[in-house]
């Protein structure tokens, strides 16, 4: 659309040319080539905290103390300062106060969440847009060997106490709290909640259940549904009526039988009934399986040979966030319809159509509140020509095609707000280097060099960079540690967070636009 890479050409273009339909979002976005962060204050005077994210709404910083137990929430402001002179050629006589954490954000509140020997996930913070809430979560220490008692899968770690704290960020208030006693949920970077709109699901891996909840407008969180050991609402009081009734005709069967043999017998309470998603699951196969043949004798072969030789493995199977352990172990993907309670699709993940779907249908993957327009636009290889360059390389360069199918299926189920929707990572308007940085919130090795932004189209020039750590590097022998990158949704403001040890405090960067 535009002629001219000069902003004001471009502001005028803006005002006599009619963008074509249904581009005017991306139109906007490319005034992102011209405004770029263009200077850094190292090693800023800050808090010792720890830096989770910015909200997606651009309105909060959420942070939290270095041990681990109280909330901090700042609120972005930019920075301004007097300067005494004709005119500033260079940032050499920047203002002292003006490098100061506070001058970039300002503190709303200090919240203490964790209670007695909790502590507070550091990489674990949903936010609801909508009505501001945030959702945080505190837990006890993991027990690697507890016993799989009640229930619950052999081999799981168990957590003491797991809570959920649901606040309402504008003011801090907690309105509500959700306890999990004995369970384990995979709270890092929030791979074992979901949010969608209102609805809040919480995968219980110790003892395989859903947890479905309702974020009200009230701040209340309410249970919906439980999808696990019952499907239907009312399984759970079908088949205690169900047992109930036959518990008597056992009983008065056995005691007859007692008399008879002159022994009292005690009946067992072992329950052998699969759990409901799990006969769900076994129902499904057989039936995939048996319709695959219409000859009776094939078909009798057929579900030999694919289904009762596995129906151990397929008891087997744990409801699991599926991660590198899917290369030494079978891994599979269920679709589950919670309506009608029935499983609608089964793959393995080395199938070709679950990779199929996921390169033509990426975003739908992420499945965005309807709520967020930013999120809508982040750069996948199903909505954006260098993001498919980039994984058709990656393919070509595949020594196994089944291998490589793995590997991009690693990252499924993606993890709920999981990706940064700064338009500086939009793959239409920059290029960088993935190794080191994305839009994917994960902490990076750090590195001396800095990381360069460059231009995508003409004249393909190098826009800004970022550097995390020290700004001549590290130089007393610390190792380079791990870095993060936190950048605020809209704004050209980055924070670069550069940890060595856990002793010592983090290296914070401020870049941003002057």
């Amino acid at each position: 659309m535009y002629r001219s890479n000069n902003v004001a050409a471009r502001i005028f273009d803006r005002q006599i040319v009619t963008p074509p339909p249904g581009t005017s979002f991306h139109c906007v976005r490319r005034f992102y080539e011209n405004i770029v962060p263009n200077h850094t204050v190292y090693d800023v005077e800050c808090p010792d905290h720890s830096f989770r994210k910015f909200t997606v709404d651009g309105e909060y910083l959420i942070t939290f103390s270095r041990n681990h137990r109280d909330l901090n929430v700042y609120r972005p402001k930019w920075l301004s300062f007097s300067y005494k002179g004709d005119e500033i050629d260079t940032f050499l006589d920047f203002p002292s106060n003006a490098q100061k954490f506070e001058s970039f954000f300002n503190l709303i509140y200090s919240v203490s969440l964790a209670s007695c020997n909790e502590l507070i996930c550091k990489d674990f913070f949903i936010y609801m847009e909508s009505n501001r809430f945030g959702l945080f979560a505190t837990s006890t220490a993991q027990i690697q060997d507890a016993p799989a008692v009640g229930g619950a899968v052999p081999g799981i770690p168990s957590i003491e106490k797991i809570t959920f704290h649901l606040l309402r960020l504008e003011d801090g208030e907690i309105l509500d709290a959700k306890v999990f006693v004995n369970d384990f949920v995979n709270l890092a970077h929030n791979t074992g909640v979901f949010l969608y709109d209102d609805l809040l699901a919480i995968v219980s891996v110790r003892y395989q259940i859903i947890h479905i909840l309702q974020i009200r407008d009230s701040g209340h969180l309410v249970d919906v549904r439980a999808l696990g050991a019952f499907c239907r609402e009312d399984d759970e009081l079908f088949l205690h009526s169900s047992t109930q009734y036959v518990g008597v005709a056992e009983r008065s069967r056995l005691h007859a039988g007692d008399v008879e043999n002159g022994y009292h017998h005690s009946p067992s309470n072992d329950n052998s009934f699969l759990s409901g998603l799990k006969q769900r699951l076994l129902s499904f196969i057989f039936r995939r399986i048996g319709n695959e043949e219409t000859d009776h004798r094939l078909r009798v072969q057929c579900l030999t040979k694919n289904f009762y030789f596995h129906f151990q493995d397929y008891i087997d199977l744990i409801i699991w966030k599926v991660s590198r352990m899917a290369d030494h172990h079978r891994a599979f993907f269920a679709v589950y319809d919670m309506e009608t309670t029935e499983i609608v699709a089964f793959f393995q993940n080395s199938t070709d159509d679950i990779y199929v779907l996921f390169e033509r249908f990426c975003n739908h993957f992420h499945a965005a509140s309807r709520n967020s327009l930013c999120l809508n636009f982040i750069s996948s290889h199903s909505n954006n020509i260098h993001a498919q360059e980039q994984l058709r390389s990656l393919k070509n360069k595949a020594v196994s095609y089944s291998q490589f199918v793995k590997k991009m299926l690693l990252s499924l189920p993606f993890n709920c707000q999981s990706q940064s929707p700064s338009p500086y990572f939009d793959l239409s308007l920059f290029r960088y280097d993935e190794k080191l940085i994305s839009a994917t919130d994960r902490h990076r090795q750090s590195t001396d060099h800095p990381i360069k932004f460059i231009l995508r189209r003409s004249p393909y020039s190098l826009k800004f960079k970022i550097k995390s750590g020290p700004e001549g590097g590290i130089t007393d022998g610390r190792t380079k540690g791990v870095s993060s990158f936190l950048f605020h949704p809209f704004l050209p403001l980055v924070l670069s967070i550069q940890q060595t040890t856990y002793l010592l405090p983090s290296v914070v960067n401020i870049h941003f636009r002057i």
